[in-house]
């Protein structure tokens, strides 16, 4: 799944250490969900979309790929 956190984050300024800590996560956390390598729970993809003041699909984009299909 693709993202826009990190774009997001840079636009207000933050590091990831400023964001994992406002929404209650490691830096760690952050740097896997920027790089793709962490899908975030429901719960934490709403948490980051909320700080945003963005809708999570506008966040979070999904990508369907040929092995969803089955």
């Amino acid at each position: 799944m693709k993202n826009k956190v990190e774009e997001f984050r840079k636009e207000l300024g933050e590091t990831q250490e400023d964001l994992g800590f406002k929404i209650g996560v490691s830096r760690q956390t952050i740097i896997s969900i920027e790089k793709g390598k962490y899908n975030p729970s429901i719960l934490l993809a709403f948490k980051i979309s909320k700080h945003f003041d963005k809708k999570i699909e506008n966040v979070f984009i999904y990508e369907e790929d040929d092995k969803d299909e089955n």
